[in-house]
């Protein structure tokens, strides 16, 4: 039995639309949106121990390891499961917290599907994104493993065939808070329901972000980020920020964008992905 697995991917993902439809009584916002992975990760090295002990062998900045999404995820499984082992948990962190790119999410789900293989629990990919329900409305998706159209609180997920693109991906140096976004008395909460055939059938960028106008104006650095990069194209902020993408058909498109963005942001560029690259890892 395999003792560890080291550099397991933890994709970020863009929301290539998002529209909030409604809210529940329980005060969770109701959603529509697409979710594509990319090929910008945190990576996670994990490794099994026999007395029991989950522990997060690094430091990492304002996040305690008692509420870091990844350890509680190695406990929840363990707790579900009845496993008597436990897991040295190190994170590789690239992705930015607060940046709509649901790295924290990713991270627990990479760990989830992980374990599940290291500590044999045996749990199906559907017990698996029950379960980490429990952790964020985002960690089903990236258990889900493939681009999907979401619905509900992000948890009802239909997989998606999306278009080869390549993205620009411009981090505009804030955290945007998700419940302050969530809670603004500005958001729209009423947008009308699609089809998925209705993003399906669609060629260019479909719908929009009801989030982005809220957080634009709450953060002018979003705003500038958008208002700039929608010169090369339609340009969108992912989740509830910061983090702000435009797609484009090629690589080369992309780096001509890339070369041009101002030095006061942090930018990248990303290849759409079709499938969780963790798959091919425990595959083997």
């Amino acid at each position: 039995m395999s003792r560890s697995l080291l550099n397991c991917p933890a994709p970020a993902k863009l929301n290539l639309f998002l529209h909030v439809t409604g809210r529940r009584a329980d005060g969770y916002h109701l959603l529509q949106t697409a979710f594509q992975l990319i090929d910008h990760c945190d990576t996670l090295d994990i490794a099994s121990r026999d007395d029991g002990v989950i522990r997060r062998c690094n430091e990492l900045a304002d996040v305690p390891e008692d509420s870091d999404l990844m350890v509680r995820a190695a406990r929840l499984l363990q707790r579900h499961a009845g496993c008597k082992l436990g897991a040295d948990l190190t994170l590789h962190k690239k992705l930015p917290m607060g940046g709509g790119l649901g790295g924290g999410s990713s991270d627990a789900a990479t760990t989830l599907m992980a374990l599940n293989h290291l500590w044999q629990t045996g749990l199906s990919r559907t017990e698996l994104m029950q379960l980490g329900l429990q952790l964020g409305a985002d960690v089903p998706f990236f258990i889900f493993g493939r681009n999907a159209f979401a619905e509900g609180v992000g948890e009802l997920l239909q997989p998606i065939v999306t278009p080869e693109s390549w993205f620009v991906v411009i981090e505009p140096g804030v955290q945007v808070p998700t419940p302050v976004i969530f809670s603004a008395k500005e958001l729209t909460r009423d947008t009308k329901p699609i089809k998925i055939t209705d993003f399906s059938s669609h060629t260019k960028m479909f719908g929009r972000n009801d989030l982005q106008t809220v957080a634009a104006a709450m953060f002018p650095q979003v705003d500038a980020a958008i208002k700039w990069l929608s010169t090369y194209g339609e340009a969108r902020m992912t989740g509830s920020g910061a983090c702000v993408f435009a797609a484009f058909s090629d690589e080369v498109s992309a780096d001509n964008a890339l070369k041009q963005v101002p030095g006061r942001w942090k930018s990248w560029k990303a290849k759409a992905l079709h499938k969780h690259p963790l798959d091919y890892l425990l595959q083997t």
